[in-house]
């Protein structure tokens, strides 16, 4: 690719070098010769020209892409502020190309309208306020107009999280995703601390917290459709960016800053399935960020289930502590008897990929 730019740029260099040739021998022969008036109309009227061709060529040839690449166009947002952010999209989008095809417009048509002629007068028009006020504020009122808009957007999208919505945890690393559930008792995350960090208690669950008890983790993450969920987002090494493109859902992954974002999944698995009449279709969890070499395979299923599937689903998971007993001798003395009614009577067998990151090879 270097050496691709490098040999352009030579080529640009000489065109420029002969185009400078060229107009310093025309300039040269203005004064000498009628013949120069006729080559410069000559060059003038096909330039003019050339503006029109390629105005109707780059018209031509915006249009086909855009048709070409529709198909690609990700489907219907499957999260209720997904539909508000396409639709906010969508309207910029219009507003620009719309201002990017009427200024290039009128740019190439009056290249082409006043081309030089040398039995007209250019006329001096040296300023015009009521013109420069014209174009200064009517683009300033649409900017003001688009930018309040989205900002508005993102307000009500970043805003507080409902009471009631589901809590999530996702610990991004090098190279997968840690989840991580509130449990079903009580919805809530226990805390955590990187210091507890272990080989099986791969995010540093904090077993000096109640609300530890009943937490749960998973390979894949499950979404109640019609229910407000919430994401709780850490990064244990570097930047990762948690990235659910059917759901409009991309928040960055900071070590040593939680992050947060919650939306309403609207559309389950099945339904989407539908859809796109894609039998084996899976909505999926992706980083955004160039985090390492495994960065590619860094992705996790996602199922967005109905209701009383997902909580069919989590009533089925058992507990980090279940499976895990040995924890309950970091849980508090006067915690104990809380914490022992997740431990079973029979020992569960570890299942040491319940906290492991997952790649999709």
């Amino acid at each position: 690719m270097n050496y691709l730019i490098g040999l352009l740029s030579i080529v640009f260099f000489i065109l420029a070098i002969s185009v400078i040739v060229k107009s310093m021998k025309i300039n040269k022969n203005l004064s000498e010769s009628e013949d120069a008036d006729t080559a410069l109309d000559s060059s003038n009227n096909t330039n003019a020209y050339g503006m029109l061709v390629f105005w109707l060529l780059g018209t031509i040839a915006g249009v086909w892409s855009f048709l070409h690449s529709a198909p690609d166009f990700l489907p219907e947002a499957a999260s209720k502020h997904g539909v508000t952010t396409d639709k906010m999209f969508w309207t910029s989008m219009s507003v620009v190309t719309l201002a990017f095809f009427a200024s290039n417009t009128l740019l190439l048509f009056f290249a082409f309208k006043y081309r030089y002629n040398k039995n007209r007068k250019a006329t001096f028009y040296p300023v015009n306020h009521k013109l420069e006020l014209i174009w200064t504020v009517i683009p300033a009122i649409v900017m003001a107009i688009l930018v309040f808009t989205g900002w508005r957007t993102w307000r009500d999208i970043t805003s507080q999280a409902p009471s009631e919505a589901v809590v999530i945890e996702l610990t991004g690393h090098q190279f997968g995703w840690y989840v991580r559930y509130g449990g079903v008792d009580d919805n809530q995350l226990g805390n955590y601390n990187y210091k507890l960090i272990d080989e099986t208690n791969n995010i540093g669950i904090d077993f000096t917290d109640k609300h530890s008890f009943d937490d749960f983790t998973a390979t894949e993450l499950h979404l109640p459709k019609g229910k407000p969920v919430l994401l709780k987002i850490h990064a244990q090494d570097v930047l990762h960016s948690v990235y659910l493109p059917f759901h409009r859902v991309k928040m960055d992954a900071v070590p040593g800053m939680p992050t947060k974002f919650w939306f309403t999944p609207t559309i389950s698995t099945d339904e989407m399935r539908a859809k796109l009449g894609k039998k084996d279709f899976n909505f999926k969890l992706n980083c955004t960020e160039v985090c390492g070499r495994g960065h590619f395979g860094m992705a996790i299923t996602v199922f967005v289930d109905e209701p009383a599937d997902y909580k069919k689903w989590c009533a089925e998971q058992k507990p980090f502590l279940a499976t895990n007993p040995a924890y309950l001798a970091k849980v508090p003395a006067n915690l104990k008897a809380k914490a022992t009614k997740y431990i079973p009577a029979e020992p569960i067998a570890t299942d040491s990929t319940a906290t492991e990151a997952v790649s999709i090879n």
